[in-house]
């Protein structure tokens, strides 16, 4: 009897436990397809955040920027206050800001986009070449105040050919010669004559091709020199081919040639070729040097114009934040003429020749601060530059009165 009414009291309490386990399955299947289901959403979220990611190291932004300013006195104390016949550091005893460039890189995949702008003293005298058109109905002006604020801005689309083929279109820095827009860049705070002369800027379209790791090759089609819209109906064409060893050395060799004459010129439509090379070498992290050869010809309706040029520089550190740089350069030109006239110089109004001798002391404080203390002198055959009391024209036109001039200018300049 005993054994009966226990086996059926164990009989009762399994009864009990079924019944108790049954009433717990249905929420626990329910929570295992809650929990299935959030899975899902993870792993949903998952791939999404793997799409982005993978998107963003497509993607990229590089933001730098840089501000020069400076005060300079001109030996020559020349009454209207300019220091003739030099890129950007042209005012005599003015402290002046000479350029603030904020510029922007970006870049997707193979697509990129480049855009600097620029404001101060050397926009206005690096676009003072630029063509002059009035506006019309169904166009509007141009000039230098219509480009003034913008240094750079270019597309680009990196082809898959090879090594990769670098397609842009826009307006570019002159590749011609070492020097170029940024003081930070140059060992010098002046530039030299040929920069002067040379072209500054581009307007057009370019490829450029590594050849190899050290070799790379550049062909351009563009308006002109200087030209961000054409001065004549003619495009000109450029090309290079660069060999660097990284911190070592860079050796370059351009051609460019065009038609640079505006339209309706007495010298008619000529083209003008232009031929330009440069080597920079560091043997020692503490000694470079620098060698820059420019030469041309132009044959006009009044004959042959053209000329030569040169300059040799040379850098030492003789501390972490100490520079001490020289230069020397020198330029020569030849003006076309015949029985009816003589051809408009190309470069230097009233001078066969200029040339300059500079010397500087960088002094970097911290690795984004660089200040300069440089004396320059200027020469040339007949008067180019301003001194004393300068005169005026009929048309108000500076009348040059000095064969030399002698300036030192302390700078300095910041960048990120």
């Amino acid at each position: 009897m005993n054994a009966r009414m226990c086996l059926g009291s164990f009989a009762a309490a399994l009864t009990l436990a079924a019944s108790a386990a049954a009433d717990d399955a249905a929420p626990l299947e329910r929570r295992v397809k809650d929990l299935e289901a959030e899975v899902k959403k993870l792993q949903a979220a998952q791939s999404s955040t793997e799409g982005v990611v993978r998107t963003a190291t497509k993607a990229s932004v590089a933001l730098s920027g840089y501000v020069e300013t400076s005060y300079q006195w001109n030996f020559n104390e020349p009454d209207n206050l300019i220091t003739n016949y030099r890129a950007f550091d042209d005012r005599h005893a003015t402290f002046l800001v000479q350029n603030v460039v904020l510029d922007a890189l970006a870049s997707y995949d193979r697509v990129s986009a480049h855009l600097a702008v620029q404001f101060g003293e050397t926009g206005q005298t690096y676009y003072a070449g630029e063509p002059v058109w009035k506006a019309t109905s169904g166009a509007g002006a141009s000039g230098p105040d219509v480009w003034k604020l913008i240094q750079q801005a270019t597309l680009g689309w990196k082809a898959p050919v090879g090594r990769g083929l670098l397609l842009e279109a826009g307006l570019f820095l002159s590749p011609i010669g070492p020097e170029s827009m940024a003081i930070k860049d140059q060992w010098n705070w002046s530039r030299s004559n040929l920069f002067f002369a040379l072209p500054y800027y581009h307007a057009g379209a370019r490829a450029s091709y590594p050849l190899t790791d050290r070799l790379t090759a550049q062909a351009m089609v563009c308006n002109g020199w200087n030209d961000a819209v054409d001065g004549n109906l003619h495009a000109s064409i450029e090309g290079n081919l660069t060999y660097t060893v990284p911190d070592r050395l860079t050796v370059q060799a351009l051609y460019f040639g065009g038609v640079e004459r505006p339209e309706g010129a007495p010298e008619g439509s000529p083209w003008r070729n232009l031929f330009d090379a440069y080597l920079v070498y560091s043997p020692t992290k503490w000694f470079s040097t620098m060698f820059h050869a420019d030469a041309g010809f132009e044959p006009n309706d009044f004959g042959n114009s053209g000329w030569a040029a040169g300059a040799v520089y040379l850098r030492v550190q003789p501390a972490k934040w100490l520079y001490l740089a020289a230069r020397a350069d020198a330029f020569y030109e030849w003006i076309a003429s015949d029985a009816t006239g003589a051809s408009t110089p190309l470069f230097w109004e009233g001078s066969h020749w200029v040339s300059s001798q500079t010397a500087t002391v960088d002094v970097r404080p911290t690795d984004n601060i660089s200040v300069r203390l440089e004396f320059r002198h200027d020469q040339s055959e007949l008067p180019i530059y301003f001194q004393g009391r300068v005169a005026t024209d009929a048309s108000g036109n500076f009348l040059p009165n000095a064969m030399t001039q002698d300036t030192l200018t302390l700078g300095a300049t910041a960048w990120f």
